[in-house]
């Protein structure tokens, strides 16, 4: 298996104005020269990540930005693309120097706590001496905890991990996808099929990740195809705990699978790890409500090529179009970030996540909730159209019962 992904990892994005020491800071941190280092002011043009290890805290994501006084149309540009840094950070760290507050840094702390974040202020460069006092009061009176180190001379660069890893919940990093649903020496059964959009000599991200968290739980992990499932399942001395599959499967998994075998999908794995099962599933009630030229938003999380069946852009319009008996349009958003209009939108469908942290994943499903549009996602949708959602989320009391909800008012 491959180390662990950086949408499984704590963000944490690093701002604050240009030569505040934000990537010297990065470097002391990480202990190596991660970051361009120069006295020259703007240095970082754009938001780069990179995955890494800070002790005590561990696998990590770490973005360093441009500078929040970036100058120019092309400055405004980098603001603006390191301000998107935001929408997935889990803990946003302000470089400061040692003086008072000015009013970019004031205007990017009054921007965070209206969105109630995790912030920390790292007044770095405290080696060299300030005759202006720093105006500690005004950070007491928002109760934002801050910390001073040196870069240069590594002064409290070890408290600052040790703080680092006390603001980022244990919740954030949860990589629990099923082995809360099984126990030792259980029968799980991963259904997965190899066709032409199966990446070339591996499996994708979601069914590898589940694959090992059934190992880590110590159940007997079976895997196998969508055409040999039932001749495993008749080999098998007892039933599986639990049987779980790709989405576009789940019609002809679900007809093999007896109705006493708990089953479930990569995707609807994912929407509880990643996101909100509920949201997810309260978001399939528009759909009767649905009509001719209606706009359906899909919120891709990477950027790849487009196939011939490809389940974002050709098969799930496809599929909705045949069910809702609608001339729909699609909207395709790929890319980490929604960078097109979505207010137009009747319904958002989400892909998977397994390419960005939870927090986007939740961020995305606030800009919905703010518009008021529905949303939905992937595997949830697929499950639903194909009269298999019932089965699928039957171990999720909350979601079956929101989404028996919805069956009876459709009746």
């Amino acid at each position: 298996m491959k180390k662990m992904p950086s949408s499984m990892r704590p963000h944490i994005g690093i701002f604050g104005k240009r030569n505040s020491g934000k990537s010297s800071l990065i470097n002391a941190l990480t202990g190596q020269d991660t970051a361009i280092v120069s006295e020259i002011p703007g240095t970082t043009t754009d938001p780069v990540g990179k995955a890494m290890e800070i002790l005590p805290l561990g696998p990590v994501y770490i973005v360093d930005t441009a500078g929040l006084d970036d100058s120019g149309e092309l400055g405004k540009k980098r603001i603006k693309s390191s301000l998107r840094v935001l929408g997935h950070s889990d803990l946003i760290i302000l470089v400061s120097t040692p003086d008072e507050f000015k009013i970019v840094e004031k205007d990017f702390i009054e921007r965070i706590m209206k969105k109630d974040e995790k912030i920390l202020i790292v007044f770095s460069k405290s080696d060299i001496e300030s005759s202006i006092e720093i105006n500690e009061e005004y950070l007491n009176e928002l109760k934002i905890p801050y910390i001073y180190v040196s870069s240069k001379t590594k002064s409290n660069i070890s408290e600052l991990r040790l703080k680092i890893a006390e603001m980022i919940p244990e919740i954030i990093t949860s990589d629990i996808i099923l082995r809360d649903m099984v126990t030792k020496n259980d029968i799980v059964v991963h259904v997965i099929p190899i066709d032409s959009a199966a990446p070339k000599g591996r499996i994708i991200l979601p069914q590898e990740q589940a694959l090992r968290d059934s190992l880590d739980a110590y159940t007997i992990s079976i895997c196998v195809q969508t055409e040999q499932l039932a001749d495993a399942l008749d080999s098998l001395n007892r039933e599986p705990a639990l049987v779980v599959t790709d989405s576009q499967a789940i019609e002809a998994v679900a007809k093999i699978v007896p109705e006493n075998i708990n089953l479930t999908t990569y995707s609807i794995l994912f929407s509880r790890l990643k996101g909100e099962l509920d949201e997810f599933v309260k978001g399939l009630a528009v759909l009767r409500l649905l009509k001719d030229n209606d706009k359906i938003f899909i919120a891709e999380a990477c950027t790849h090529h487009s196939q011939e069946d490809d389940i974002g852009r050709v098969k799930i319009p496809k599929w909705l179009t045949a069910f809702t008996g609608k001339k729909l349009e699609f909207i395709i958003n790929p890319g980490k970030m929604i960078h097109k209009d979505i207010s137009e939108s009747k319904l958002i469908i989400h892909c998977g996540g397994c390419m960005i942290n939870r927090k986007e994943v939740l961020n995305r499903i606030d800009k919905a909730k703010f518009s008021s549009i529905p949303i939905t996602n992937y595997g949830v949708l697929i499950s639903h159209i194909h009269n298999a959602l019932l089965r699928t989320i039957k171990m999720f009391p909350s979601s079956y019962k929101i989404y028996k909800g919805i069956l009876n008012e459709e009746e």
